[in-house]
C-alpha cells in the first residue's frame, strides 16, 4: 500500500457532544465572530448598504420575543446572568471605535448607540512596559524575511473580527457589535497562525502552541477560569504538552496536544451532556480541560471539525512509520521554536536592554549574532506553522518545506554561525561590560536550563557558548528524520533519492559548522597564548588561525644567526613577522610551490607574492607536505570566496587539490616605485599581472587592459588627469612591455588629439594630428611621419587659421628640407626650407600665373638672383628684393619675345613644377614601413608569403575583438571563432574536395 493512500480519510471518530442550543444559537454561531489574520485585510465591507448590514446584524422581534428552544439546557436566570456579568466587565474595557451609528432592537425597544470615541484599558504592566525606557540598539523580531515570507506562512499576523458581541466573543473589551472589521489590538505580536469561532466564544493558536480565548465562559470552554471575558486570556491546556490545533464548537473547544511518542492527544472542554438525574449547571459542564483516551488511541489525529452535538477527527495510518515520523518533525519544530523563543525573550532580550555593553567592537558583534538568531528563530516558527498546515494536507514528501526549500534553512544556520563565531573569535561574552556580566551571574540557573548541561561547575563562558551553539544541533535532527522518512520508500523512488540528498546536506552542513566552530575556539586560544600589539592588530573577527610556526617547524632560507622569522597561516593571509614588525601576504596573491631537489633543499617551499620571493625550509618532509598542503588549501579557498558556505553548494564537485596559477585577484603594491601605492585589480599569472586588468594610482591615473609579465601589454585605454586644466589625457590602443607601442589614439586635455603610431610611450611612424577646432585660436592638423614625439620625415601640414598648407619635408617639428606651400590666396611655393622658412632656390606661382624662380631668404621674400615670368610671357632677369604683394625692388633686364621667335626659345619655368617638390618614392614611407612590419617583413619586399596572409587574419580578428562598442562582451564561443579566423587554410598543390571543404569553412566564419 502506497504512502499516499494512508493520507486519505481512515476513521471517523464520533465524539460524545452536548445537546445544541435553538435556531437562535445557530444564527449566532454564524455571525458572532468572524476573524482574519493576516498582514492585508480586505476591505469588502465597504461595498455594503448600511441598512443591509444593520438588517443582517439586528436581532428579529421574533427572536427577542421568543423563550429559548426546547434543547437549550439551563434556566433564563443562568442565561441573564451570563449577560450582566459580561456587561460589568465590559464597563471597565474599551468601547468601539467604529464611527458608525448602530440601531440594535433589544426587548421590543428600539435605541441608537452612539459610539464616538474609544476608552482605553490598560493594565498597569503595560503602563510599566511603556514608560521603560528602550535600551535596545537591535530588533529581534524581523522585520522582512524576504524569500522565507514568500515560501512559508508569516508570523506577523492581525486579528481583526466584526460582528455581534453580547458576550465579548469579538475580543475588544466590550460587548458591542461591529459592523466594520476591528483589529484585536491586545493579540498584536502574538503570532497568532490560527482562529477558530465558536457561537460565543473565540479560540487563538500562536506559533509557540499557546491557546487565546475570550468571550462566553458559560461552560468552561475558555479553559482559564469560570468567568468570561471580552478581551483574549491565555488558556491552560495542557502545562506540559504543545497545544498545535484547535476548534472552537457552539460552547467547548478541542484541542489536539503532542503526545508520547509525537502521537497527538486530544482535548476537550465545554458542555457535557447532562444526565436525566443532573440538577445542577455546574455539572453538565467541564471546566478543565479532559483527554478523550478513546480518542487518541485511534491513531495519528491530524485534523478535527467541530458541530452541534458531534465532532469528527481525521485520523492517518502511519504505514511504515511514515505518518509518526512526519509527526516527530512537526513536533519536536514547535519545541525547537519554544525553545529559542525563550533564549531570545528571557537572555537576549535584557542583555540588550543594559545599558554599557562593552566596547563598540563588541556590542556590534554580540547585536549581528542576536539579529541572525532572530532569523534563525523566526524561520522555525514559520516552519513549525507550515508543517502543521502540511500535516492537515496531502502530505506528499516533496512538499516539505526542510527539503523543498532547504537553502532557506542552510543559509540561515550558516549565517548564524559565521556571526556566532565571529564573536567568540574576538573575545566573545568575556568582553562584554561588567553589568553585563552580573546579568548572566544572576540567571546562571536559567542559563544551564536552557543550554541543557548539568554540570554545575561548569564556567559562565562555556555555558554561554554551549546555549548559543545549540541550535546548530537541530542540523542533526532534521538529518535524522529526513532519513527516516527516506526508509518510508523504496530505494529506485524519487522520494527517496530527494529525501537521501537533503539529509545528506544537512548532515554535511552540521559538520562542516562544528569544524568552524572548533576553528573558532582554536584561533580564540591563540590570541590569548599571544597576547600583544602585534597580533592585537592581526585580530579580526573573520580571520581564522590554520597553522603557526611558533615550534620552529619553519624557518626563512639565509636568515641570519639572530634574526627571529615568525610565519602565522591565516584563512585569508601569510603573517611573516620579524621581532616587532610583521609583514601580511595576501593569499589571493599567494603561489607556493615545493622547491626542486635539483637546487639542494629538498625540504624547501618557494613562496611567490607580487613584489617578493622567499624559500622557507622546514624541518622534515613530513612538516614540508603539511604546510604545502595548508597554504595550498588555504589559497584555494581563500580564491573560491565561500568558506561561510556550505560544502554542498559545489554541487557535488570534486575539490581542487592545486590553486590555479592564474587567477584573478586584487592587490596594493608598496615597493615598486613605477607601481607604489598603486591598486591592481584582475588576472594574475605567478605572481606577476597577466591578462586583463584594471590599474589606478593614488594620483588619479589609470590603466585598463591587458597584461603581460607583470607589464602593461596589448590593447589597453590609459587615463592622466591634468590638475591644471581640470581634465585628462586619454589614450586607446596597443601596449608593449609597459609602454604605449603600436596604433592608438591620445586625446590631450588641451584638445589636441593624435591617431596614429607609437613607440617606447612616444610618437613613433605615422600618423595625424589634430590641433584645436575651427571656433578655437589656432586650429591645425598635422599628417605624416614622426620620430621620437617629433615630426620628422615627409608630412602634410595645414594651418588652417593662415590658410597655408605645407606639403615637404620635416626634422626636429621644423620645416627643412624641400616642400610645397599653397594658400588660401592663391600662391604656391616649392623649393627649400630651412627652420620653418623659405630659403635657398625656389619656384613662387600666383593666382594670375605670374611665375618667379629663384632666391629667397624668408617667406615670401624675395632675395637674390631671379627670372619673372609674367602672365604674358615677357620676363624679366636680374636681381629681386623684397616681400611678395609688398613691392619688389628689381635690377635686371626686361626681355619681350618677338612673334616670330620659335617656341622652344622660351622659357619653360610652368613646365619645372614640381621638380623642387619631395620626390613620390620619398612620400609616406612610415605608411608602407607599417605595412610591411604588418605582414611580417623585416625589409620591404622581404618574407614569406603564407606568414603574410596569417598576420593578415590575425590583424583582422583583432580589429573585431576590439571593437569599441563591445570590448567586453565577446562570448566564449565567439572568442574561439576568430581565434580559427587567424589560420588561413592553406591549397598548395592540387586542389582538392577536401581543400574546398576547407576554405568553404573559413569564408563562412569570415561572414
Amino acid at each position: 500500500m502506497s504512502i499516499q493512500q494512508s493520507q486519505e480519510e481512515d476513521l471517523i471518530a464520533c465524539l460524545p457532544g452536548p445537546t445544541g442550543p435553538g435556531a437562535s444559537a445557530l444564527n449566532s454561531l454564524v455571525v458572532s465572530c468572524a476573524s482574519a489574520v493576516g498582514v492585508r485585510v480586505a476591505a469588502t465591507y465597504e461595498a455594503l448598504s448600511l441598512k443591509k448590514v444593520i438588517s443582517f446584524y439586528g436581532t428579529t422581534p421574533g427572536d427577542a420575543a421568543s423563550p429559548s428552544s426546547s434543547g437549550s439546557p439551563g434556566p433564563d436566570g443562568l442565561k441573564e446572568s451570563r449577560e450582566e456579568q459580561v456587561k460589568l466587565e465590559s464597563m471597565q474595557g474599551k468601547k468601539s471605535s467604529s464611527l458608525v451609528d448602530i440601531r440594535e432592537e433589544s426587548e421590543g425597544v428600539c435605541r441608537r448607540l452612539s459610539l464616538p470615541g474609544l476608552l482605553s484599558q490598560v493594565s498597569p504592566r503595560l503602563l510599566r512596559k511603556v514608560g521603560r525606557a528602550k535600551m535596545r540598539t537591535v530588533a529581534l523580531t524581523p522585520t522582512y524575511s524576504g524569500e522565507a515570507d514568500a515560501l512559508l506562512p508569516s508570523l506577523r499576523t492581525e486579528v481583526w473580527s466584526w460582528g455581534k458581541g453580547k458576550a465579548g466573543q469579538l475580543g475588544h473589551g466590550d460587548v458591542l457589535p461591529r459592523l466594520q472589521p476591528l483589529c484585536v489590538k491586545s493579540l498584536d505580536g502574538k503570532e497568532v497562525i490560527h482562529l477558530s469561532a465558536g457561537e460565543h466564544h473565540s479560540l487563538a493558536l500562536t506559533a509557540k502552541s499557546q491557546v487565546y480565548s475570550w468571550g462566553s465562559n458559560t461552560f468552561g470552554q475558555l479553559c482559564h477560569s469560570n468567568s468570561p471575558t471580552t478581551v483574549p486570556r491565555l488558556a491552560k491546556v495542557n502545562n506540559d504538552k504543545n497545544v498545535w490545533h484547535t476548534v472552537a464548537g457552539p460552547d467547548y473547544s478541542l484541542f489536539l496536544v503532542d503526545g508520547e511518542d509525537f502521537q497527538p492527544l486530544l482535548y476537550y472542554s465545554g458542555r457535557e451532556e447532562r444526565k436525566e438525574c443532573d440538577v445542577s449547571s455546574e455539572e453538565n459542564c467541564s471546566k478543565n480541560p479532559t483527554l478523550l483516551l478513546s480518542c487518541s488511541k485511534l491513531g495519528y489525529i491530524s485534523s478535527m471539525a467541530a458541530g452541534r452535538t458531534n465532532c469528527l477527527a481525521l485520523v492517518d495510518k502511519n504505514i511504515m512509520g511514515y505518518i509518526a515520523s512526519l509527526h516527530e518533525l512537526a513536533s519536536t519544530e514547535r519545541q525547537f521554536y519554544i525553545k529559542l523563543s525563550a533564549i531570545k525573550s528571557q537572555v537576549l532580550r535584557p542583555l540588550l536592554g543594559l545599558d554599557n555593553l562593552g566596547a563598540v567592537t563588541a556590542v556590534q558583534l554580540l547585536q549581528e549574532m542576536a539579529s541572525t538568531f532572530s532569523k534563525l528563530c523566526y524561520l522555525t516558527g514559520q516552519h513549525g506553522a507550515s508543517l502543521t498546515t502540511f500535516l492537515q494536507g496531502l502530505k506528499e514528501a516533496k512538499n516539505l518545506a526542510v527539503m523543498k526549500h532547504s537553502s532557506l534553512f542552510l543559509e540561515s544556520y550558516t549565517e548564524y554561525c559565521t556571526s556566532l563565531t565571529n564573536f567568540i573569535v574576538m573575545g566573545g561574552f568575556a568582553l562584554l561590560s561588567k553589568p553585563a556580566m552580573d546579568f548572566f551571574s544572576k540567571n546562571h540557573a536559567l542559563l544551564q536550563d536552557l543550554s541543557e548541561t548539568n554540570e554545575e561547575s561548569q564556567p559562565l563562558v562555556e555555558v554561554l557558548n554551549a546555549l548559543f551553539f545549540l541550535p546548530i544541533r537541530r542540523l542533526q535532527n532534521y538529518a535524522k528524520v529526513l532519513l527516516k522518512l527516506a526508509a518510508c520508500f523504496e530505494v529506485t523512488s524519487p522520494e527517496y533519492q530527494s529525501l537521501q540528498e537533503s539529509s545528506s546536506c544537512y548532515e554535511s552542513l552540521a559538520v562542516h559548522l562544528g569544524r568552524k566552530r572548533k576553528e573558532a575556539e582554536y584561533t580564540l586560544s591563540f590570541w590569548k597564548t599571544f597576547p600583544g600589539k602585534m597580533t592585537d592588530s592581526l585580530r579580526k573577527p573573520e580571520r581564522r588561525l590554520i597553522c603557526e610556526s611558533s615550534n620552529r617547524g619553519l624557518s626563512l632560507q639565509h636568515a641570519g644567526r639572530f634574526s627571529v622569522n615568525w610565519f602565522i597561516l591565516f584563512n585569508d593571509a601569510l603573517v611573516h613577522a620579524q621581532f616587532s614588525t610583521h609583514h601580511i601576504f595576501s593569499l589571493s596573491t599567494l603561489w607556493a610551490e615545493p622547491v626542486s631537489e635539483e637546487s639542494g633543499n629538498t625540504n624547501g617551499l618557494r613562496i611567490t607574492t607580487p613584489e617578493e620571493q622567499f624559500i622557507l625550509i622546514s624541518s622534515t618532509a613530513q612538516e614540508k607536505t603539511k604546510w604545502l598542503r595548508a597554504i595550498s588549501q588555504a589559497v584555494d579557498q581563500a580564491l573560491k570566496g565561500t568558506s561561510d558556505l556550505p560544502p554542498y553548494v559545489s554541487g557535488g564537485s570534486i575539490q581542487r587539490q592545486e590553486p590555479p596559477i592564474s587567477r584573478s585577484a586584487k592587490y596594493t603594491f608598496y615597493k615598486d616605485p613605477r607601481l607604489k601605492d598603486a591598486m591592481y585589480d584582475g588576472r594574475w599569472l605567478s605572481g606577476k599581472p597577466h591578462g586583463r586588468g584594471v590599474l589606478k594610482w593614488l594620483d588619479g591615473r589609470m590603466y585598463s587592459g591587458m597584461f603581460r609579465n607583470g607589464l602593461e601589454d596589448g590593447h589597453g585605454e590609459y587615463k592622466v588627469p591634468n590638475k591644471m586644466l581640470n581634465k585628462s589625457d586619454h589614450y586607446v590602443g596597443y601596449w608593449k612591455e609597459g609602454k604605449m607601442f603600436g596604433q592608438g589614439v591620445y586625446s590631450y586635455a588641451t584638445g589636441e588629439v593624435y591617431e596614429g603610431s607609437f613607440q617606447d610611450n612616444m610618437r613613433h611612424g605615422h600618423g595625424l594630428l589634430r590641433s584645436g577646432k575651427l571656433t578655437s585660436s589656432s586650429p591645425s592638423m598635422f599628417i605624416g611621419q614622426w620620430v621620437m614625439d617629433k615630426k620628422t620625415g615627409y608630412g602634410v601640414f595645414d594651418d588652417i587659421t593662415r590658410g597655408e598648407k605645407y606639403m615637404g619635408m620635416w626634422q626636429d617639428d621644423l620645416c627643412q628640407g624641400n616642400g610645397i606651400v599653397v594658400t588660401q590666396f592663391g600662391l604656391y611655393y616649392e623649393g627649400a626650407f630651412n627652420s620653418n622658412k623659405m630659403m635657398g632656390t625656389g619656384v613662387l606661382l600666383s593666382e594670375d600665373d605670374t611665375i618667379y624662380e629663384g632666391e629667397f631668404s624668408d617667406n615670401w621674400t624675395l632675395n637674390g638672383k631671379g627670372t619673372l615670368t609674367l602672365p604674358n610671357g615677357d620676363y624679366i632677369e636680374g636681381t629681386f628684393s623684397g616681400e611678395w604683394g609688398s613691392g619688389i625692388k628689381i635690377t635686371g633686364t626686361y626681355f619681350k619675345p618677338s612673334l616670330y621667335d620659335h617656341e622652344k626659345d622660351r622659357p619653360k619655368t610652368l613646365r619645372k613644377l614640381g621638380v623642387l617638390a619631395v620626390p613620390a618614392d620619398e612620400k609616406w614611407k612610415a605608411v608602407f614601413d607599417e605595412c610591411w612590419h604588418q605582414l611580417g617583413c623585416e625589409h620591404p619586399g622581404q618574407g614569406d608569403r603564407w606568414k603574410a596572409w596569417d598576420n593578415i587574419a590575425v590583424a583582422l580578428t583583432t580589429n573585431r575583438r576590439q571593437h569599441k562598442d563591445s570590448p567586453e562582451l565577446l562570448s566564449r564561443s565567439h572568442a574561439q571563432t576568430l581565434e580559427s579566423l587567424e589560420f588561413i587554410p592553406q591549397h598548395v598543390g592540387a586542389f582538392t574536395l577536401e581543400k574546398y571543404e576547407n576554405i568553404k569553412k573559413y569564408l563562412i566564419k569570415v561572414s
